[in-house]
């Protein structure tokens, strides 16, 4: 493996977790409490390894205002509101929900990435009945390909399911964020997202969205 692969993997593995944490989970669980701490300081973007200084500090920015908010809606009810409902979401958090003519759950392409899944005997941790083509599943599953040194896994799974949807949902979760956390959230994730796109070497597909 070259220099350049593991550092490549190791970039992904690191913002994969974090971002997919996020994105997984309220900000009130004991699993994300210590990470948005963290992120809370503004010290953190000197180990992002993707993006402009000037734009991490921005980034920075929303998300301590978010984490310091103390009137208003908490950033645990923005999560509830952006990937629980009851209300209609307005960025569905599903792959199939964009690239599905009737914008279901578990739809099509649900089942090719299950599929995919079960062909290279890959187990994903689901809470419930999470449909596998979550965002922050997805996340958390791309760190853990790069971890496990799996790059030509990760790049089909980058390439063929997440890649299509994804830039849509940030897009989507940066304009109805209402939250400035949210708002940070969606902004690292498209700039993080858009350097493992560079980086990958499978070319993704351009379907059809229909969210």
């Amino acid at each position: 493996m070259t220099k350049t692969t593991q550092a490549r993997l190791s970039h992904i593995a690191l913002t994969g977790r974090v971002l997919g944490t996020w994105l997984s989970l309220s900000p009130d669980g004991a699993e994300n409490r210590p990470l948005f701490a963290a992120m809370a300081a503004p010290g953190w973007i000197d180990e992002w390894p993707y993006g402009e200084h000037r734009e991490l500090q921005a980034i920075a920015a929303l998300v301590a205002a978010g984490l310091a908010q103390g009137v208003g809606e908490s950033p645990a009810e923005a999560y509830q509101r952006l990937f629980i409902g009851p209300y209609a979401l307005p960025a569905p958090p599903w792959g199939s929900v964009y690239l599905d003519k009737e914008n279901v759950l578990f739809g099509e392409s649900t089942l090719n990435l299950r599929r995919w899944l079960r062909e290279n005997g890959i187990t994903m941790q689901q809470s419930g009945n999470e449909p596998e083509d979550h965002i922050g599943m997805l996340l958390l599953l791309s760190a853990w390909l790069a971890e496990q040194h799996q790059d030509e896994s990760l790049d089909i799974l980058l390439a063929q399911h997440l890649f299509p949807w994804c830039f849509r949902f940030l897009e989507l979760l940066e304009i109805h964020a209402g939250h400035s956390l949210y708002l940070g959230v969606a902004k690292l994730a498209r700039l993080t997202l858009d350097a493992w796109k560079t980086s990958c070497t499978a070319e993704p597909p351009a379907p059809d969205l229909y969210f």
